[in-house]
């Protein structure tokens, strides 16, 4: 299991006090450390996963596991596992290699389908952890210099973002910066706009932890990158929803 750096309590949120979060992308290098870290503290954590034989890796880390298919599961199905969540984390992704296709099915796609069945289920946020970048593509712009594997992905994720944006489940998106397997820091920078940079797994983990505490803030979009500031404070700092 990742090293990875437990944030702690939040202020007046605090920890979720055996809230259930769940997890989708959970064998992912975030989702994982998510799951950890949360398990860790004593929350619940449902964690929703692909293939049938990532099942003994949630578990070890002490998360609940289910199995389902973003590309074939239906709204329904999503409903029943998403449940009695206080907070969904969408953190899953077709992966670098994978089709334009499939990003758009599991990238863009699976975000619609969660965000339809936390809307059924009456969960109270929808964490979506996106990318720095996506503004690249916006109005069908090409980046200059990028790989068509890379649009490709890049596409997906504005397209979730901006379907959710216009959701009725209420939301809040994460953009952080390259992904790195670094040990954490436990500092970072975290805002409505970041210098683009690398940023640890184990950071943003950190920070989406602190983050399912902080359940008043909502429709919103936050750049994360290294920084200066403890992560216990770039996150209690945020202001609340307004109203």
């Amino acid at each position: 299991m990742p090293n990875v750096t437990d944030p702690g309590p939040h202020g007046d949120s605090g920890p979720g006090q055996h809230a259930l979060t769940v997890i989708v992308g959970a064998h992912g290098g975030i989702g994982i450390r998510v799951g950890a870290l949360l398990a860790a503290r004593g929350d619940r954590v449902r964690g929703v996963i692909r293939q049938a034989d990532q099942k003994a890796d949630i578990a070890r880390v002490g998360m609940e596991p289910v199995v389902a298919d973003l590309e074939s599961a239906t709204v329904t199905e999503f409903t029943e596992i998403v449940a009695g969540a206080r907070t969904v984390i969408f953190t899953a992704g077709a992966g670098g290699g994978s089709s334009r296709e499939r990003k758009d099915a599991v990238d863009r796609r699976g975000v619609s389908l969660v965000a339809d069945a936390s809307a059924a289920a009456k969960v109270g946020r929808l964490l979506l952890v996106s990318a720095m970048r996506v503004d690249l593509v916006r109005d069908g712009a090409e980046p200059e210099g990028a790989s068509p594997t890379f649009t490709d992905y890049l596409r997906a994720k504005l397209a979730a973002e901006q379907d959710l944006r216009a959701h009725q489940q209420p939301w809040l998106i994460l953009r952080p910066g390259q992904l790195t397997d670094e040990p954490g820091t436990g500092h970072v920078t975290l805002a409505d706009a970041v210098p683009r940079g690398p940023v640890s797994r184990d950071d943003v983990a950190a920070v989406l932890v602190g983050l399912a505490n902080r359940i008043d803030v909502v429709h919103r979009m936050l750049e994360l990158g290294v920084g200066d500031t403890p992560i216990e404070q770039a996150v209690t700092s945020l202001a609340p929803a307004d109203g």
